[in-house]
């Protein structure tokens, strides 16, 4: 057994929404009364998927388990203070149920009706709309090309991302748990477990049970305990624009084309902000992240040709817009299915992966998080069976499929 110069309980690599959720349901488990290391190369989170996400939580998902840890979710935004409150004081986290809108042509309607009643069947409260339901409650909304939408009544919309993080890693804190700037390079593994992981500085650490909670980075920080997961970090665009039409009661708007737009802030005099983007088509998704600073490079040219002309479409008053700033984000896609990898690695049975997460990684991190707790502290779920996005599944090829990956 190697030494090192400090141990701890619990080494979680990644200190972003994720990492964080983690680090403070441990801490605020009662069974658990260890020493938690929070390792975090940037505090300053400037390019994590937490800081650059579009903020938003569903449930219109196709998969049981991704609609159930949203309504873990929303419960736990919803309850905010209970949670995450430090000496009195709540987290201002700016929830706003505003809902998503699937719509859908004729060809993709029975997936959405076949979706909504799972969605209805676990507790989500999702409604299904004809095209003419739709033209009488978004009277904005261009519904000629339309069979059918699906609109989240409650328990869907956005909220600030970057304050959500902030009150993790603040509770977290005051629970205990020790945040220090450093990078994870690789995992120290003996006897069948890890038992240490080096930083990038060469500095070490020892621990009972580590987390790779480290996002983009995590296949290849996994690939050093001999763990290959097919996570793969892909570039996303958000983009903004101002629009003086009036698109009243605009929920989150997900095109048939895979455009997607949603209000930012509260109408102004210049009219209403709207942050917006899209899944780049299959023959053009192969532009991904080898480094932070590549995030920073924004194509306009992927606003004008695949998100704009699709929305203006939809949403014919989005035909004359200004223009706003834009940004990048990675996300962590895992490229069997679309969904997390969570839970212990086959084979290193203290290594408890948090990785994959395609874009949802913020609105799951709150079940997410209590899950992993969970399993470090007894040894399985109790609050919510994540089972079903365990890393056996990558092992044996098994895809869980998701149809709604944006």
């Amino acid at each position: 057994m190697p030494s090192f110069p400090e141990t701890a309980d619990v080494v979680i690599c990644g200190g972003a929404a994720i990492g964080s959720s983690v680090a403070y349901h441990l801490a605020a488990d009662p069974g658990f009364k260890g020493k938690v290391v929070v390792l975090e190369k940037d505090p300053t989170y400037r390019y994590s998927a937490s800081a650059l996400s579009a903020a938003s939580i569903r449930q219109q998902f196709s998969s049981s388990v991704n609609i159930r840890i949203s309504l873990h979710g929303i419960d736990f935004l919803r309850n905010i203070g209970t949670h995450l409150a430090v000496d009195g004081e709540v987290p201002a986290i700016d929830l706003h149920e505003g809902g998503y809108l699937y719509v859908a042509s004729g060809e993709g309607a029975p997936v959405l009706a076949s979706n909504q009643k799972l969605q209805q069947d676990e507790g989500a409260d999702i409604a299904l709309y004809a095209a003419e339901m739709l033209r009488s409650k978004f009277s904005w909304l261009n519904v000629e090309d339309l069979a059918c939408g699906t609109y989240g009544i409650s328990g869907e919309g956005w909220f600030d991302g970057w304050a959500l993080l902030q009150a993790f890693r603040r509770k977290a804190r005051a629970l205990g748990v020790e945040y220090r700037q450093g990078e994870a390079a690789h995992y120290i593994v003996e006897g069948g477990r890890v038992v240490g992981v080096e930083l990038r500085d060469g500095s070490r650490i020892g621990c009972g049970a580590v987390v790779n909670a480290s996002g983009t980075h995590g296949a290849r920080l996994a690939a050093t305990a001999g763990i290959a997961i097919p996570v793969r970090s892909m570039k996303r665009y958000v983009f903004s624009f101002t629009c003086k039409g009036e698109v009243d009661n605009c929920p989150l708007l997900i095109d048939t084309s895979g455009a997607y737009c949603r209000p930012e802030g509260k109408r102004g005099s210049e009219g209403q902000m709207f942050i917006c983007g899209a899944s780049p088509p299959a023959e053009l998704d192969r532009e991904w992240i080898e480094t932070d600073a590549d995030v920073e490079d924004v194509d306009w040219s992927f606003f004008e040709e695949h998100v704009w002309a699709p929305l203006a479409h939809r949403v014919p008053a989005f035909e004359a817009i200004k223009p706003g700033r834009a940004w990048a984000g990675p996300y962590d896609m895992n490229e069997l299915d679309g969904n997390a990898i969570l839970g212990p690695a086959v084979g290193l049975p203290n290594l408890y992966l948090a990785n994959g997460f395609s874009g949802h990684g913020l609105q799951q991190s709150p079940a997410v998080g209590r899950g992993l707790a969970e399993q470090i502290v007894h040894g399985g779920y109790r609050t919510l069976d994540l089972a079903d996005l365990g890393h056996e599944r990558i092992v044996a090829g098994r895809p869980l499929t998701e149809a709604n990956i944006i």
